[in-house]
């Protein structure tokens, strides 16, 4: 590759030697300089630096050669390059991801600087399958006062179960969870459900965050569980994120149960691991192989489709074209029928084996039942034990 040369200012043009100079230089200083030596320079000056530069000429012919070659030879690329970023169309944008601006740190004042106690705030909650939705929550509390020690209350298993229902999660896991969001100060295992004047004052709690919703107590009176601070005034206000919740995320497992199942079942776990019948394991499979055969009839008629037009397109054939549409079409739904009485059949198919095999286990465990009654009977009786002529019948003890 050929090297860039060095670039002579040139007496005559003021605004080309400024910029050599700071392409050379790359400073103010340097450029200061070449004006200054710019208007120093006489005619006479100009004219020896002139004769100068031209019996350096031959001396740098083929080094200016080898450079202009190398420097046609990255235009040229970059012209290949323009042409092939025209050529190629733009690829459409996606649509814009959700953007969750993280919260404004509250500004302190005078008085907060002057005091280095931090003010103790408490948040209680489930936090079950702990997602983004609770750590914004916990971080409003944390960002409630310019200097806050963040209390997480979590319940347990047993309250949790109690008053509001199962969780996916067990109190381990959740408080785990929490001892990882970085908001958190504090884990306060086994909170209570309801909050007392006794429990802020063990922990010495100011403030008690949570969102503004009504939550009922355990007296079944449809109190409100935080009307005791709210009354004291010691309540502060969080806002709830939208589009996420624990049961949000339930309800989407559920939706699309068939298919985590399918895809656990291809990673290797076997049906009793996700407490699925050996019925309901066989139904799912033959509904994903009559998917696959839907889809490819789906893909033969869109085929079949576009051939037809080019037909259509090429020769006179319309009146032809519309029959032979009909014809696929009925075709399509009767092939249609049949997989749907295929998959009938195989259902009723499978239900009749699992049938036999059970009347299969249930005659045997009879049989044994029978030959284990009838060997006890035997073995209860006293055998006889016949003797030849002339000799007396005795029993065997």
């Amino acid at each position: 590759m050929a090297r860039k040369p060095k670039k002579k200012p040139a007496a005559g043009n003021a605004e080309a030697s400024l910029k050599d100079a700071e392409n050379r230089d790359g400073g103010d200083s340097k450029v200061e300089e070449a004006e200054e030596e710019k208007r120093e320079l006489s005619p006479t000056e100009v004219n020896e630096r002139k004769d100068a530069g031209e019996e350096g000429e031959d001396d740098n012919e083929e080094y200016y050669e080898d450079y202009d070659e190398a420097y046609e030879e990255a235009l040229a690329e970059a012209d290949a390059d323009a042409s092939s970023l025209e050529s190629s169309p733009p690829s459409s944008p996606g649509p814009p991801p959700v953007r969750y601006e993280p919260l404004p740190t509250p500004i302190s004042s005078k008085d907060d600087t002057a005091s280095d106690k931090p003010v103790r705030v408490y948040a209680d909650g489930i936090y079950d399958l702990f997602h983004f939705g609770h750590a914004r929550s916990l971080e409003q509390a944390k960002k409630s006062f310019p200097n806050v020690y963040l209390l997480v209350g979590c319940c347990s298993d047993v309250l949790t179960h109690k008053h509001k229902g199962k969780t996916v999660m067990n109190e381990a896991e959740r408080y785990e969870s929490l001892r990882h969001c970085k908001w958190v100060d504090e884990v306060v295992q086994d909170a209570p459900w309801v909050i007392s004047q006794e429990f802020l004052d063990k922990h010495n709690i100011d403030y008690v965050a949570h969102d503004a919703l009504p939550y009922a107590d355990a007296t079944g009176a449809g109190n409100d569980v935080y009307d005791f601070v709210k009354k004291a005034g010691k309540f502060k206000e969080t806002k709830r994120t939208d589009g996420v919740s624990t049961s949000d995320l339930i309800m989407r497992i559920v939706k699309d149960y068939n298919e985590y199942v399918l895809r656990n079942l291809a990673r290797g776990y076997t049906r009793k691991d996700l407490g699925v019948s050996y019925v309901k394991e066989k139904q799912l499979q033959v509904g994903v192989g009559i998917n696959k055969l839907r889809q490819k009839v789906k893909e033969q008629q869109e085929r079949v489709g576009q051939k037809l037009n080019t037909v259509a397109s090429v020769a006179d054939l319309n009146e032809w074209v519309e029959n032979a549409d009909r014809w696929v079409s009925g075709f399509l739904e009767k092939f249609e029928e049949r997989c749907h009485v295929m998959e009938s059949a195989i259902k009723s198919q499978i239900q009749k084996g699992l049938l036999l095999q059970q009347s299969q286990i249930k005659e045997r465990t009879d049989k044994f039942l029978t030959n284990g009654t009838k060997s006890g009977k035997e073995g209860s009786s006293h055998p006889k034990r016949s003797t030849s002529k002339g000799h007396t019948k005795s029993s065997v003890f």
